[in-house]
C-alpha cells in the first residue's frame, strides 16, 4: 500500500497534459516499468472507465492499486495522485494566487506539456504494437479514432467500443488463453452493495438541509453524472451551487486546475475552499471526496461483471477488437487535446521527436525529459 501510494504521489506531482497524459504515465509506468499490471488488463480496465462517469485517468489509476494492494492500494492510488493537485488548489483558493500571472509556471506547464505529447505517443506505440495485428484490428483503431475526431460528446466516445465489441462477438472467433471468472455470487453481491450505497448517498443527503451535508451533495451529484472529464464540470457544477460561490471562484477555480498537475475534478477543490459560511480546508475536502466517491463506487460495483463478461470465452473476439477501438480513442485524443495545445511550431515538433526517439531508445526516466523540455522551452523563450 505505501509503495503504491509513493509511485502515485510521485506521478500526482508531475502528471500535467489531462486524463489522456495520465494514461500515458500509467501504461509507462505499471504496464512496461514496474510490470504491476498486464497490458490486457490495463485496457480492459481502461475501457471500462471510458462508460463510467467520472474522471476516467482517476479510475483507472483506483483499478491498478486495487490490483496491487486490494482496496487499500485503490485508496492508495487516489490519494497519492489526487494530493498534490488537492493541496496546490485549496492554497490558491485560500491565498487567492494569481497563478496564470507567474512566467517561471507558464514555462513549466508548457514543457509538461511537450512531455505529454511524448509520453502519449510512447504509450499509444506500445499498445498498438500489442493489439493492431492485422488488418481487421486497424480498420477499426482507424474508423474509432476518425469517428472521435468527427463527432464529439459522450455517445460519441462509447459508441466506437460498443460497435467494436458486438462486431468482434460477430465475426471474430478467437479461444480465450486463459479465463478466469470471478465467483459470480461474490461478484453479484459487490456490484449490488456498492451500486446501492452509491443510490443512497445520491438520495438520502438531499433530504437534509445541515449546510456540510448540502455541500457533500450537490458535488455528489455533479460527480455522478459528468462524463467527458473534468471541463464538464464547471456547467454542472455552476446550477448546483448557485450562491455559495462568486462567479468569479468558479473561473478562477476552473483556470487553476489546468495549471496544476493531476486529475482535473480537483477544481472541486478550489470551489469547496471558497465555499461562503465554511471553513476552506474543510470545504476543500468534502468536496473532493464527494466529487471522485460516485466515479469510485461505479467502478467497483461494475468491475466484477466487466470482468466476467471480458473474460469469458464466447467474448475473447469482443476483446480484440475493443483493445483496437482503445487504441484508436487514445490516437485522436493524442492529436486533440493533446498534440494542439503543446505544439505550435516546427520547433516544438523536433523537441517532441527527439524526445520520443530519446525515450524508446535509452528508456530514461520522465524526470530527465521533462528536464530537457524545461531547458528547451527556456532556451526557445529566449531566442
Amino acid at each position: 500500500m505505501l509503495d503504491v501510494f509513493i509511485r502515485f504521489l510521485v506521478l500526482g506531482c508531475m502528471s500535467f497534459g489531462g486524463p489522456v497524459a495520465h494514461i500515458g504515465y500509467f501504461q509507462r509506468e505499471f504496464v512496461d516499468k514496474r510490470k504491476w499490471i498486464e497490458e490486457e488488463k490495463f485496457t480492459m480496465a481502461l475501457s471500462l472507465c471510458q462508460f463510467l462517469p467520472g474522471p476516467a485517468s482517476s479510475q483507472l489509476g483506483m483499478f491498478i492499486g486495487y490490483h496491487r494492494a486490494g482496496y487499500l492500494g485503490a485508496i492508495a492510488a487516489f490519494v497519492g495522485f489526487t494530493f498534490p493537485s488537492f493541496l496546490l488548489l485549496t492554497l490558491a483558493a485560500i491565498y487567492s494566487a494569481k497563478l496564470g500571472d507567474s512566467t517561471w509556471l507558464s514555462i513549466l506547464i508548457s514543457a509538461a506539456k511537450l512531455l505529454a505529447v511524448v509520453v502519449v505517443a510512447d504509450a499509444i506505440w506500445t499498445m498498438a504494437k500489442k493489439f493492431i495485428t492485422n488488418a481487421s484490428t486497424l480498420a477499426v483503431c482507424v474508423c474509432s479514432s476518425g469517428w472521435i475526431l468527427w463527432q464529439a460528446g459522450l455517445l460519441a466516445q462509447l459508441l466506437p467500443i460498443v460497435v467494436a465489441g458486438v462486431l468482434g462477438w460477430i465475426f471474430i472467433r478467437k479461444p480465450h488463453s486463459q479465463e478466469t471468472s470471478v465467483n459470480k455470487d461474490q461478484s453479484l453481491t459487490q456490484t449490488f452493495v456498492l451500486f446501492g450505497v452509491f443510490v443512497a448517498l445520491l438520495v438520502l443527503p438531499s433530504l437534509t438541509s445541515t449546510p456540510l451535508i448540502s455541500m457533500f451533495n450537490h458535488f455528489y451529484q455533479a460527480g455522478s453524472f459528468v462524463f467527458g472529464g473534468g471541463h464538464v464540470v464547471l456547467p454542472l457544477l455552476q446550477p448546483l451551487i448557485g450562491d455559495a460561490v462568486s462567479g468569479d471562484a468558479l473561473v478562477e477555480g476552473y483556470a487553476a486546475a489546468q495549471l496544476v498537475p493531476g486529475p482535473m475534478f480537483t477544481i472541486a477543490s478550489y470551489i469547496g475552499a471558497s465555499m461562503d459560511g465554511i471553513h476552506p480546508v474543510v470545504g476543500s475536502l468534502i468536496a473532493t471526496l464527494a466529487i471522485f466517491l460516485p466515479g469510485a463506487l461505479l467502478l467497483f460495483a461494475a468491475l466484477p461483471v466487466w470482468q466476467n463478461v471480458m473474460n469469458h470465452n464466447k467474448f475473447a473476439g469482443s476483446v480484440v477488437l475493443i483493445n483496437a477501438a482503445v487504441v484508436g480513442l487514445l490516437v485522436a485524443a493524442f492529436y486533440q487535446p493533446v498534440w494542439m495545445s503543446a505544439v505550435h511550431g516546427i520547433s516544438d515538433i523536433i523537441a517532441v521527436v527527439v524526445g520520443f526517439v530519446v525515450l524508446r531508445k535509452f528508456n530514461l526516466s520522465v524526470f530527465w525529459l521533462l528536464a530537457g523540455m524545461l531547458a528547451y522551452v527556456v532556451l526557445n523563450n529566449m531566442l
